[in-house]
């Protein structure tokens, strides 16, 4: 099997700090790849270009990332970095890439995404519907067989940090 994965980047950061941890991302990549047979995982990301060292540290994880430019916007006062990633990919695993995989991962759980695990499950190209947490759109529930979610996962793919702030091994 040649897998993907399409990882929305800040629904799952977003949504796995709520539940109070961090994701280490090669302790993800590796799971993804041992338990899905992902050969290339897609992160949806904003560009921030103060962010680079993350950046890097995702590619050196293994994953491949796909940049959409972000927007200061102004909420009740407040601003924001907005970089909304959904055209991105939707458009990279149902076109660009779809000929390219057997089956998909999709990191998410933003209703928007229906229409593509939809697509995907139709198609039977949906491997797995990876949400970060339990909270997830309402819209998936059809398609709740393919779903698992990444809290269950804390105890394997937790970024675990010593007093130096540094990954342990």
């Amino acid at each position: 099997m040649n897998n993907y994965a399409f990882i929305d980047a800040q629904n799952l950061n977003l949504g796995v700090r709520g539940l109070g941890w961090e994701v280490d991302y090669k302790k993800l990549r590796l799971y993804l790849k041992n338990k899905y047979n992902v050969s290339c995982a897609f992160m949806f990301i904003g560009y921030v270009p103060t962010n680079q060292r993350l950046y890097t540290a995702l590619q050196k994880a293994g994953f491949i990332l796909i940049y959409k430019p972000v927007v200061d916007v102004t909420v009740n006062g407040k601003h924001i970095l907005k970089g909304n990633v959904d055209a991105e990919l939707v458009l990279h695993s149902a076109a660009i890439e779809y000929e390219n995989y057997d089956k998909a991962v999709i990191i998410t759980n933003d209703g928007d995404f229906y229409c593509l695990v939809e697509y995907l499950s139709h198609r039977k190209k949906l491997e797995r519907l990876l949400a970060p947490s339990k909270m997830y759109s309402k819209l998936f529930k059809p398609y709740w067989k393919s779903i698992s979610t990444i809290a269950e996962l804390k105890d394997s793919l937790e970024r675990k940090t010593g007093s130096s702030g540094r990954s342990k091994p």
